[in-house]
């Protein structure tokens, strides 16, 4: 099911629309299939032990069931959006939960991800803006370099007024504190959010070279 168009301001266009990587579903589905391996090999023992293993298995079975069916539910009801003004993220369906990032604010979009991750073609999004949100992080989401050259572009258009091209946002206006902007990327470099090409290319663009 795609963003509402409701929810979307008159002169807004949707550039990114995604629900989270089907990696958001692998730790229910490995407790299930743990379980029901359980069950089976618990035929192979005597009477009472089998009986107890079988009782233990349905339990544990229909727990990490319940658990799968939430996680589909928390990944129908989730969009990871980009937009030619800002970046939102909804979830929920009882539970509700909303960010907004405006593309003006965003400083540095980082990727994060794991050897699996790289070969399944996930990762996690940090996006560090100014505000009081300061760092945002978003797990399991598709293609995370794609999607992260999406958000520049757009900042780029934004900042323009023109179309986008995919290239990365200009320098930051002046006024803003270049010391502690390179603290805050060499901080993520640091952490292991940013690789070194991605600090070089980040620190070049705070420098305006």
């Amino acid at each position: 099911m795609p963003y509402p168009t409701k929810l979307l301001n008159d002169d807004e266009t949707v550039a990114v629309d995604l629900h989270p990587h089907w990696m958001h579903f692998a730790e229910p589905v490995v407790a299930l299939v743990g379980s029901i391996v359980l069950g089976i090999v618990s035929l192979f023992f005597s009477d009472g032990l089998r009986t107890a293993l079988g009782w233990i298995s349905l339990v544990l079975i229909i727990g990490t069931a319940l658990w799968t069916v939430k996680r589909y539910i928390d990944w129908a009801t989730s969009h990871f959006v980009v937009t030619n003004h800002r970046v939102i993220y909804r979830s929920g369906w009882i539970r509700y939960k909303g960010i907004d990032i405006p593309l003006n604010r965003v400083n540095n979009v980082a990727i994060s991800q794991g050897v699996i991750e790289r070969i399944v073609g996930a990762g996690d999004l940090d996006i560090e803006s100014a505000g009081q949100s300061g760092q945002q992080s978003f797990y399991d989401i598709r293609q995370p370099a794609r999607v992260r050259n999406v958000i520049y572009s757009q900042i780029n258009a934004d900042r323009s007024g023109g179309s986008s091209d995919g290239s990365l946002p200009p320098p930051p206006p002046m006024g803003v504190d270049v010391a502690t902007q390179l603290e805050k990327l060499e901080g993520m470099l640091e952490r292991g959010t940013l690789t070194p090409e991605e600090f070089e290319d980040q620190k070049r663009r705070l420098l305006g070279s």
